[in-house]
């Protein structure tokens, strides 16, 4: 079996307007649905704006997280007219998929006292080997509103520790995203989005992926 990979990727509208925040959602739903038929797990945090995401943190797990990584990396074209403004003439919105630097490791451990854990029934990729008891769970950080699900073993106590696990890598790649945008000051990864390059194109408000831009 591949050994577990983790990779954690930024999803940036850059200086874009609103729309390319509407983008930035889109694509993490597709990047959720695509998910399910590679082994990966995905995870990821935004501050949400009015129409959307400005950028979110996607944390990938799995033996196939570079696979799927390097199917998303790069500039991402979005093909649609504008709801927000019917009467504007442009069509074209462009967001980018760049790759983070690993999570810091942090002293501070998430207090057990921020986390509401819920269990529930629920089944992952595996067909026959999906959970058939309530043993998936599912972790929310209160102060930030945060939320991962564990659903990968049968064992209740042992998702329950798998997401408490993922929330603090979760948390740690944000605050790692956080400083970054502080020390410089518009992350330098926003002005690297390469209009006109895209690596995928989506097409309309469905996101239907369209071949050759």
């Amino acid at each position: 079996m591949s050994a577990e990979q983790h990779i954690t990727l930024l999803v940036t509208s850059g200086n874009g307007p609103a729309e390319c925040e509407q983008a930035v959602v889109g694509i993490l739903k597709l990047m959720r649905n695509e998910a399910d038929r590679y082994a990966v797990r995905v995870d990821f945090s935004g501050t949400p704006t009015k129409h959307g995401f400005k950028s979110a943190v996607v944390l990938l797990g799995g033996p196939d997280a570079e696979r799927f990584a390097k199917s998303w990396r790069g500039t991402i074209q979005w093909r649609a007219d504008s709801k927000l403004r019917p009467t504007h003439r442009r069509a074209n919105w462009f967001i980018g998929v760049f790759e983070l630097p690993a999570a810091q490791q942090s002293a501070d451990r998430v207090q057990p006292s921020d986390i509401l854990f819920e269990t529930f029934r629920a089944g992952g990729p595996g067909g026959q080997h999906q959970n058939t008891t309530d043993s998936a769970v599912r972790a929310t950080h209160r102060p930030s509103g945060i939320s991962v699900v564990a659903r990968d073993e049968r064992s209740q106590h042992r998702n329950k520790s798998l997401a408490l696990q993922r929330l603090q890598q979760l948390l740690q790649a944000q605050a790692a995203a956080q400083q970054a945008a502080r020390k410089v000051r518009h992350n330098q990864l926003h002005h690297a989005l390469e209009r006109g390059n895209p690596l995928r194109c989506f097409k309309g408000h469905s996101f239907c992926e369209v071949k050759g831009g």
